[in-house]
């Protein structure tokens, strides 16, 4: 008797006790895995100067006008690397938008 009496009291804590944890969870930490930043891309085969200027990290209207003079003269890009034929832009200015540019 004195066995069943002690597994209904730890039964017991044991409920009540969780549910209270339950209850205890900060907002924060479900808003937190929410909120993530989202990746703005650009296909540099379509955009014009103005998005190219606007998404890509170190890219004015200078060079995004370059850009778009490139592919009129040698056709859509087929590799990002390929940005580096476009004078101004270097290893550097990819590393920057890397994940930012497609095709």
């Amino acid at each position: 008797m004195k066995i069943f009496s002690l597994l209904c009291i730890m039964l017991s804590s044991f409920i009540f006790s969780s549910t209270s944890f339950a209850n205890s969870v900060p907002a924060t930490s479900v808003s937190g895995k929410q909120e993530q930043k989202q990746i703005v891309q650009v296909n540099i085969n379509t955009a014009t100067a103005e998005e190219l200027s606007k998404v890509l990290t170190g890219i004015g209207t200078s060079k995004a006008q370059k850009i778009i003079e490139y592919r009129e003269k040698f056709g859509p890009f087929i590799s990002v690397e390929q940005l580096k034929e476009v004078s101004g832009i270097g290893q550097a200015t990819l590393d920057k938008n890397a994940g930012k540019i497609i095709l």
